[in-house]
């Protein structure tokens, strides 16, 4: 036989021996556990957010991998911070700023490949349940989930509670906090962790990437009794907060602390009626039985068949206030707001037990899970984060990516390991160095000595912003304001 024609029949065979040193095998793969949390801010024990909080199995998983103590999201406000992260883009970028808008509309997306599109087109199976992307009608698009279970929703415990609420405020609607008299089997993240939990247990014939989104400490801040118990309202430590804070903030600063003024979570209301220790012992309770339901699945992942070949993320798609600055809630380009979680754990990530203090944003998940599942990219210009892979083995490696978030076009914070910067619209500026002042209390735009440090942090500002893609009707919770005039 000629030699050529040797080896064109022995080339096909060459080939498959050697694709499994390039490409791995599917039933090689890691599985990914993606854990979303909704509103959970930085309390927590293993980022030290609030010196009464309890939430032992999140910090166990932080202690079994990296966590992030310097992440933020991209946006403060829910549709576009998990716009961003399942798409890997900036809200600068793509459009979505609000959550009257959905991100599919988005002229800017069109050809966007989702985080779990992206899983389920390279193997995996793909599941989900809870909130993971913001709208109920966007899981249910079959190009992301191979199989996809919907969660009660945030406002079902409103039917069983009534108008009058628990917390005491008048009329307080979607502002409402306090125990409630349901058992915890009954909340809507306990079924929602049940049907993941069901999932774990299964055999399953591929590689699997299982989302779980919880929506608990979302408003209404409601627990079953036993979790709120655990924090005596009398005990209850409140947030640091400066007299005259507002003093040295420029108008735009001033104004976004106004947005909730006008409902019955503004901080004026909450004080007055001194409710203050209720609202903040509620939000830890909310942290406590979201961790809870955090711990029901990790040790279901424990007792599994897929224990050690499971990366396991979890995040939060943005902080919360409850009184700094007297804001509350979202919706700021402060810390307290941008401020979250993140965890890797699992196989890939060898710096465990670990704290990053770089700054990371959400917008890196998604280039880091492609990374670690040795999966491709899903375009060359799609991704605008960073793979942290290099910061999960070395937790001190060299990192030259400030954090951006948006709050509507023009409105931006940069934050790097040292400082927050932010400047709206208008051009008023902020400017706080977090070596010496972590809580935000004093605003040095306007120091001299600052000048050449707010330079070069404006460099990393973006040149322009998207217009906004198609917008939906205001929702019922939303307020009519004005983000771009401190008038």
């Amino acid at each position: 036989m000629p030699f050529s024609r040797c080896l064109h029949c022995c080339l096909p065979f060459f080939l498959a021996g050697l694709l499994p040193s390039i490409l791995p095998a599917a039933e090689s793969r890691p599985n990914v556990l993606f854990i979303a949390i909704d509103d959970l801010n930085d309390w927590t024990g293993f980022l030290g957010g609030h010196p009464d909080v309890k939430t032992p199995h999140m910090d166990r998983l932080a202690a079994q991998g990296v966590s992030f103590g310097n992440a933020h999201c991209q946006a403060p406000i829910c549709m576009p911070s998990r716009a961003s992260l399942l798409t890997g883009t900036y809200p600068h970028r793509n459009g979505i700023y609000v959550i009257e808008q959905n991100y599919h509309d988005a002229p800017l997306l069109k050809e966007a490949v989702t985080l779990p599109q992206h899983f389920k087109s390279n193997g995996y199976r793909t599941l989900g349940c809870g909130k993971i992307y913001h709208r109920a009608n966007d899981h249910l698009d079959g190009r992301d989930w191979d199989a996809y279970q919907p969660g009660k929703g945030w406002m079902w415990l409103k039917e069983i509670v009534g108008p009058k609420g628990v917390s005491g405020l008048p009329d307080p609607s979607i502002f409402d906090f306090g125990p409630v008299n349901v058992e915890p089997s009954q909340m809507g993240d306990w079924e929602v962790t049940d049907w993941a939990i069901e999932r774990l247990r299964e055999k399953q014939d591929a590689p699997f990437f299982l989302a779980v989104g919880l929506i608990t400490p979302h408003l209404p801040h409601y627990t079953p009794q036993s979790f709120f118990e655990a924090y005596p309202e009398d005990q209850i430590s409140l947030p640091n907060i400066l007299a005259g804070d507002l003093d040295d903030l420029p108008p735009m600063g001033r104004k976004f602390t106004r947005y909730f003024d006008s409902t019955p979570m503004s901080h004026h209301n909450i004080t007055r009626h001194g409710l203050w220790h209720k609202a903040v012992a509620s939000y830890l309770a909310c942290a406590t039985f979201t961790d809870t339901c955090v711990g029901r699945l990790l040790g279901a992942l424990e007792e599994s068949p897929y224990a050690d070949n499971t990366i396991i993320v979890l995040w939060s798609d943005h902080g919360f206030h409850l009184g700094e600055k007297m804001h509350w809630e979202k919706r700021s380009l402060w810390e307290r707001s941008t401020r979250v979680p993140l965890v890797f754990a699992g196989p890939g990530i060898t710096a465990r037990g670990r704290t990053c203090a770089r700054p990371v944003g959400l917008i890196d998940i998604y280039p880091t899970l492609i990374d670690l599942c040795h999966l491709p990219k899903p375009n060359s210009d799609q991704l605008q984060g960073h793979s942290l892979t290099p910061l999960l083995s070395d937790p001190d490696a060299k990192w030259n990516h400030p954090v951006l978030t948006t709050h509507h076009p023009g409105n931006h914070a940069i934050r790097t390991e040292r400082w927050r910067y932010i400047r709206y619209a208008n051009g008023d500026e902020e400017l706080y160095d977090h070596d010496s002042d972590p809580n935000e209390f004093y605003n040095l735009a306007k120091s001299k000595a600052h000048t050449e440090i707010i330079q070069e942090l404006r460099t990393a500002l973006p040149p322009s912003c998207a217009d906004y893609a198609p917008r939906l009707p205001r929702q019922k919770f939303t307020q009519e304001f004005d983000w771009f005039s401190p008038d």
